[in-house]
């Protein structure tokens, strides 16, 4: 048996997510403490009380989402569980991944957190609002999706898969005239369905180019260690440790492909038999349930979840 942790990414957030937690594990508490501290703003606040328009703002939401995770990382080690002994792999989605090397310990809660408000506001000012889009595409094969980007980009817009999650869902992203015809490609093609998302930028494509700079000037200035246990990449979907391997991916990862379903088909490949989601929502968990029916799973997110994983 082996164990693996995910952490989640944007859109898994929800006005209230933690403050159980907080108030049960003085440690959980001290999670959101800390990065009020380094971000200079009472974000626990908003993410306990809202309002939701300020929590789902992308420079709010991923440092929210990665205290809410760490805020269990924290709980479960306050009861004796150890990452490093009990669990052999850690991956996040997207900006999971930060949260993923915090609970390796690979940097401190303070500078992921100021790594993913700089990264959250440069995702956001990487586009002007209205150039770019983002789509689900359900229930066509990996290789048509591909073939609908080739065919809907042009030599001034993009259109590329942005996330494959597995389960005959893929995320496409890029330029929004490319998208839309995209998704006007893939309903032809026999798509269950295909959509534009609510999301307020083209993530996970080259139009990210200048965010993905601005992550790597910052990523300069941030103490990487090896982490505890291997990562498996997004954009890779295979195991690394090198600090400075990590950083260049985490720069790649903000243009390239988050690839969750070969990250979970790599999990189920190398031995691992559960998978854990710690943090806000329990996205992952049903994603990977689609992925591969070997793997079992549980979403980790309250007070109740932790105590049992703990005398588990």
């Amino acid at each position: 048996m082996s164990i693996a942790f995910t952490f989640p990414g944007q859109g898994s957030q929800s006005v209230g997510m933690g403050k159980d937690l907080a108030d049960a594990f003085p440690q959980a508490r001290a999670v959101f403490d800390e990065v009020d501290d380094a971000l200079g703003q009472k974000l626990s606040d908003i993410i306990w009380n809202g309002p939701e328009e300020q929590l789902t703002l992308t420079a709010n939401a991923q440092p929210a989402l990665m205290a809410v995770s760490m805020a269990v990382i924290r709980a479960l080690e306050s009861g004796g569980y150890n990452l490093g002994e009990r669990v052999s792999f850690v991956a996040g989605h997207s900006l999971g991944e930060y949260s993923a090397l915090a609970a390796a310990g690979s940097m401190s809660i303070a500078d992921t957190a100021r790594l993913l408000r700089v990264r959250g506001n440069a995702m956001q000012a990487a586009v002007p609002a209205g150039e770019g889009a983002m789509a689900a595409l359900i229930g066509l094969e990996r290789a048509d999706v591909e073939a609908i980007c080739l065919e809907s980009a042009t030599a001034d817009s993009v259109c590329q898969i942005a996330n494959d999650n597995g389960g005959g869902q893929l995320v496409i992203s890029g330029s929004k005239a490319a998208v839309e015809k995209a998704i006007g490609i893939a309903s032809d093609k026999g798509a269950k369905r295909a959509l534009l998302l609510p999301v307020s930028a083209p993530f996970h494509s080259q139009l990210m180019q200048p965010a993905a700079e601005a992550m790597q000037a910052a990523l300069a200035d941030v103490d990487m260690r090896a982490p505890v246990v291997p990562l498996i990449a997004n954009v890779l979907a295979r195991p690394v440790r090198d600090p400075s391997e990590i950083v260049k991916l985490l720069v790649q990862q903000v243009t390239g492909q988050v690839r969750w379903q070969e990250t979970v088909t790599w999990f189920a490949s190398n031995g691992v038999t559960e998978v854990y989601e710690l943090g806000a929502g329990k996205v992952l968990t049903g994603l990977a349930r689609r992925i591969d029916r070997s793997i079992s799973g549980k979403a980790i997110n309250t007070p109740q979840d932790v105590e049992t994983l703990i005398n588990s």
